[in-house]
């Protein structure tokens, strides 16, 4: 009986653990370097944003909450003024639809889990999905 109320702890713990996306290393280093190129000079390197210009990264809903839409900013850009935390930003984004789906998927996921965020991670199947859906 001691076996049985042993192995289900150990068994939900492996189970849990089958179930949570590891994000690689590698993923997040590529990312970094899209991020560095791309989207630190408007977003920051802390990922803090402009006040008024363009929108912070850290714990918003547009970079934690929908994939698809948050993919569709990249490869669409933005030209709308955008209310995010109850500030307004009013600078446009340019699209990065030529970014390959594989440099889209790294660049969202590291931010997805950069300056504080923690969030799943964004594959590559998903951008190929929304860019072909988006054309």
């Amino acid at each position: 009986m001691k076996r049985i109320f042993f192995l289900i702890p150990v068994a939900s713990i492996v189970l849990i653990g089958m179930t949570t996306q590891q994000i690689d290393k590698k993923v997040m280093d590529r990312g970094k370097k899209v991020y560095s190129q791309y989207c630190s000079p408007c977003h920051q390197a802390d990922g803090s944003g402009v006040p008024g210009l363009n929108p912070p990264l850290e714990k918003t809903t547009h970079v934690l909450g929908n994939k698809s839409s948050l993919i569709k900013i990249i490869l669409k850009g933005l030209n709308t003024h955008e209310e995010i935390n109850g500030e307004t930003y009013n600078n446009v984004m340019a699209p990065h639809n030529h970014l390959t789906d594989q440099q889209i998927s790294d660049v969202l996921t590291y931010v997805r889990n950069s300056f504080g965020n923690k969030a799943s991670l964004i594959t590559v199947a998903e951008v190929k999905s929304v860019r072909a859906k988006t054309k």
